[in-house]
């Protein structure tokens, strides 16, 4: 398999069909990071899902020479959007690499944009001192109180980007500039598990103990991977937005009880109830 382009899906540069292997193709939009560049990925990603769904006959583009039809789509088995990309994983022995990628070529061209709505998720965090070694350095050094640290957090509408790193790490645009900062010189050994960190222009949680070099502002008593939820093991997903709401210890502490016991109903957070 080799590298393929296309011209006519990018105002800047030509959309790239990347070889992952002999068992993927990353669709590539662009080299930034860049709220536009990921709405051509949510859209590439959403036309090839309802491709994926269509009946024989039904898909885009069938009848034309080299047109998609939906079993062009069939061998596909993982999907994974990113901040400027789209890898399409699939079985080889399922469906012809080449003809998939032609197909995913034409499809990005003529996807356009999405502005996935996602759910609309208001987490708990606590920012005491305890959970936020930190914030005191970040808020001194952008000339800010800790009080004004928080407020700008708390009033900040965050949208996920992507999962990676780890499973259920979610990366969110959106910080205020204000609050941009690098990663820490010596990363730590290990991150608490839920901690809220942030690093350049991105915001995240852990949802692992690990190793990490963000910058640690506070913690969720919120889970952000289950694995015993095989259907939706992560709590966030891409296109996904995230507002963060400031809570004392003792409910955090009460939070956190619910959530290991499993008692605390994930859906509460849900700005919009009934939301899936």
């Amino acid at each position: 398999m080799t590298g393929m382009e296309s011209g006519a899906a990018d105002q800047s540069l030509p959309v790239r069909l990347l070889a992952l292997g002999d068992a993927a193709w990353t669709i590539e939009f662009g080299t930034r990071i860049d709220p536009a560049l990921h709405a051509r990925v949510l859209g590439l990603a959403d036309a090839l899902e309802q491709a994926r769904r269509a009946e024989p006959g039904e898909a885009d583009g069938e009848g034309r020479e080299g047109g998609a039809g939906c079993e062009d789509f069939a061998g596909i088995v993982d999907v994974v959007p990113t901040f400027r990309s789209l890898t399409v994983h699939f079985n080889p022995l399922l469906i012809d690499g080449q003809r998939l990628g032609q197909a995913l070529l034409r499809l990005a061209a003529d996807a356009g944009t999405a502005s996935r709505k996602g759910r609309h998720w208001r987490i708990p965090v606590c920012f005491d001192e305890e959970f936020s070694p930190d914030l005191n350095d970040l808020a001194q050094s952008k000339g800010l109180s800790r009080e004004a640290v928080i407020a700008l957090m708390s009033e900040t509408t965050f949208t996920v980007y992507l999962i990676g790193f780890m499973p259920g790490f979610p990366y969110l645009g959106g910080l205020p500039a204000l609050l941009e900062a690098p990663r820490l010189a010596s990363p730590r050994k290990a991150v608490p598990a839920r901690s809220l960190a942030i690093a350049g222009a991105m915001c995240a949680v852990y949802p692992w103990q690990s190793p990490g070099g963000w910058r640690l502002l506070g913690k969720t008593p919120v889970p952000m991977f289950s694995a015993g939820n095989a259907q939706s093991p992560s709590l966030l997903a891409s296109g996904d937005r995230v507002c963060w709401q400031a809570v004392d210890r003792p409910l955090y502490l009460e939070i956190e009880a619910a959530a290991q016991a499993g008692a605390f109903a994930l859906d509460s957070l849900l700005l919009v109830p009934g939301e899936t």
